[in-house]
Parts: C-alpha cells; structure tokens; sequence
C-alpha cells in the first residue's frame, strides 16, 4: 500500500491533507467529521491581536475607571493573563478539540505587532495546541511607514512570539514583498519552523444602492495555486523550514503539484466549505491512484522534485518564462 503519510512541524501527520483556518474549527462536531473522512490536521480559526486588545482594554475601563483619570493613563496596556475575556472563549475551543480529535489542532494567531498580547501564544499552547500558526495579515496604509520598518517589526514579532512558547510556529505570509526570498530566510532565523504561502487578502466592495463599504468574500478555485506553488518551488532546500501550501488546493492533481514543488501539506478551506468533508476520501483515493499507477512508494518521495533545484530547467520559475508566456500567443488570430 502507498505511503500518504508526511511531516510538518515535527508533527507525523497520517497525509498531506490539513484543514487550513476556517469556520469548521468552530464547531466540535464538524471537526469530528473532518477528522472521520480523513483530515490529517485541522488549524483552528485566527485569534486576532485587534480582538484581544479592545476586549482586554475595554475590561479595565470598568475595573479601573476613575483610578487612573490622567493623559498618561491611555497607554496603560493590561495584562493579558489578569482578566477572564472574550479571548478565553478562543482557548476552550482549543482544549476542546484537543479533547474530542485525535488529530493534531494548530492554534492560529493573528497580528503584527509586540505587545501584552502575545502572551496568548503561550496560552494556545497551554490549552493543548500542537503548534501555532501566525498569521501576518496587515495592510500597510501609513504613508510615513517603510516596507523595511514593517518587515522588521514582523521579524521582532515572530521572535517575541517563538521565545513564549516551545511548540513549533508556522509563519503564514502575505505574497506582497518586494524580496520574499530574504524576507522569508529572515523568518526563519527569527523563529519559525515553517512557513505557509500564502495568505488571502479579502478586498471591500461598494455598495452602489446604500453607498457603503461592504465586505466582500470570493472563494478559492485551483487557478489560484500557480503564486504559491511557484515560491515554494523556488524556496524549497534553500530555507530550513516545513511549507505548506494554502489556497487552491482543490483536487488531488493540486495536491500532486503542492507536493512536487516542495511542500509538506496541502491546506485546505474553500474547497470544504463548498464540498464538505465527502471530498476527502475521494482527494485521498485519487491521490493513492495515481501514486500507484506511477510506481511511487510514498508522498516523501515525491516532495520537492519539481522543485526549482530539482528541474533541469530552473529559469522557467523566473523572468524567462514570462517572455515564453508572452511568446506562445503570437501565432493566435
């Protein structure tokens, strides 16, 4: 029988096949499921920095008000371990699925900056977390703010947060750096045992009727694995780090190909928000097919060899296929 199994973050994961941060987290029983139909990992939902400090500030007004009633008083920070919050609710959930799966549970926070509370990184872990994912979600909009100021302030961030815990870190990234390659290494150096490419930037749209400003959520379809798929295949053996891959991972091929060019696992969210837990089993199966068919022994044995080092022709991650896309049109009416 074929070998689906891999690793990632040290953790011996049974597939590639993880359930990358989404609603299913939320809910035990659907979690369940997952795990029933062949999930390997679950990450949970994010716990955002912006949700744990309005909540933890908004506490102390009311426990402090009328203490402190001077200017200086407005940078006061609270410890974040020092009151019962909305955030707690976050850490149940994750003891909870630690308790209900057998199947590791990745905790996921989200921000950029240092700060009181980063601590709930060490608290994720506390509560039962195999690993945490930390996900650098900022849209720079200060005209004053440097790319170099940002990157070095989510370098110092991914340091304070891998000194507070002993489990391994995931550092998911936006693909909008000027030199991913260095910042990516630099990543690494700070901390992280791996890297997840890449992060999905949900864009507003406007409401023409009520002229308002309206969230807008466009789901993933397999066209969007071509930008990850191709940084990892450039990263692959030049960075010390696990990747995985997340958004486009919709059918066993894109597996494959997440697999060849580097990574360790194929997350996933819009494909089972769209298909439910049935399409694992079927991705698992069709994945076996083809391994067998091709006399592959294992995943592992597979990872990495499209992989930029890996093919004869390395210039086709670069510039140069650009000019041969642009080329292959010439001919056409």
């Amino acid at each position: 029988m074929t070998d689906l199994s891999t690793t990632y973050l040290g953790l011996n994961l049974k597939n590639p096949l993880v359930a990358s941060a989404s609603p299913f987290s939320k809910n035990i029983d659907r979690a369940l499921k997952l795990e029933e139909a062949g999930i390997s990992a679950i990450v949970m939902y994010s716990l955002f920095e912006e949700q744990i400090i309005h909540e933890s500030m908004e506490l102390d007004h009311y426990l402090t008000r009328g203490t402190d009633s001077f200017a200086e008083a407005m940078t006061y920070f609270p410890d974040a371990g020092a009151y019962t919050v909305g955030p707690e609710k976050y850490l149940d959930q994750v003891t909870a699925l630690k308790n209900a799966l057998k199947i590791p549970v990745i905790g996921s926070l989200n921000g950029v900056s240092k700060g009181g509370w980063t601590n709930y990184a060490k608290q994720i872990q506390d509560s039962g977390a195999d690993a945490l994912e930390l996900n650098l979600y900022y849209i720079p909009t200060d005209l004053d703010l440097t790319a170099q100021q940002l990157e070095n302030a989510q370098i110092e961030l991914v340091a304070e947060v891998k000194s507070a815990i002993s489990i391994p870190l995931a550092v998911k990234l936006s693909p909008f750096i000027t030199a991913l390659p260095n910042f990516a290494r630099r990543i690494v150096e700070a901390g992280a045992d791996g890297l997840v490419l890449f992060n999905r930037f949900y864009q507003p749209d406007f409401d023409l009727n009520d002229l308002k400003i309206v969230p807008s959520l466009d789901l993933s379809t397999s066209t969007e694995l071509r930008l990850p798929l191709r940084w990892i295949s450039i990263l692959h053996g030049k960075i010390n780090a696990d990747f995985a891959l997340t958004s486009g991972a919709h059918t066993a091929e894109d597996v494959l190909k997440t697999m060849m060019a580097g990574a360790k696992v194929a997350m996933m969210a819009s494909n089972l928000l769209q298909k439910g837990e049935k399409i694992i089993p079927i991705m698992l199966a069709e994945l076996e097919t083809w391994l067998v068919e091709r006399e592959y022994i294992s995943i592992k044995q597979m990872q990495g060899s499209m992989s930029q080092k890996s093919v004869k022709e390395p210039a086709a991650f670069e510039r140069a296929n650009y000019m041969n896309v642009l080329n292959s049109f010439r001919d056409m009416p």
